[in-house]
């Protein structure tokens, strides 16, 4: 099953609209992955593999607010998931997602690799 990040951002509509749909969405995921605190968020999701915001928030130099803000463009492209257990938000990696970054990263590699290399 695939998922398809969408982050609404209407300026940016006609433009990307001219690109193919899985470079569309590649931009996506790599515009959630360019801010390093939320590369931060997800590498502490890998190796805790479950918690909530206040251990985020206890681990990186974040404030709540900062790190509920951040923890939003991840979860809406299902990179995250989160649960919610009585008043507290439980999350975890979605693997799923995570694997959809890696398919796109290695079909770029294998396309590398096809070609020869640039003599400049």
């Amino acid at each position: 099953m695939s998922y398809i990040c969408v982050i609404k951002r209407v300026h940016e509509m006609a433009k990307t609209e001219l690109f193919d749909k899985s470079l569309q969405q590649a931009a996506l995921y790599f515009k959630v992955l360019s801010h390093p605190a939320r590369l931060a968020i997800i590498n502490y999701l890998i190796e805790t593999k479950t918690c909530i915001t206040g251990d985020i928030t206890e681990e990186l130099p974040l404030s709540r607010t900062t790190v509920s803000q951040h923890l939003q463009e991840p979860k809406e492209c299902n990179l995250i998931q989160g649960t919610v257990e009585g008043a507290k938000v439980n999350y975890c990696i979605n693997t799923v997602g995570l694997e959809e970054i890696i398919s796109v990263l290695r079909n770029m590699a294998s396309q590398l690799e096809k070609t020869t290399s640039c003599k400049c």
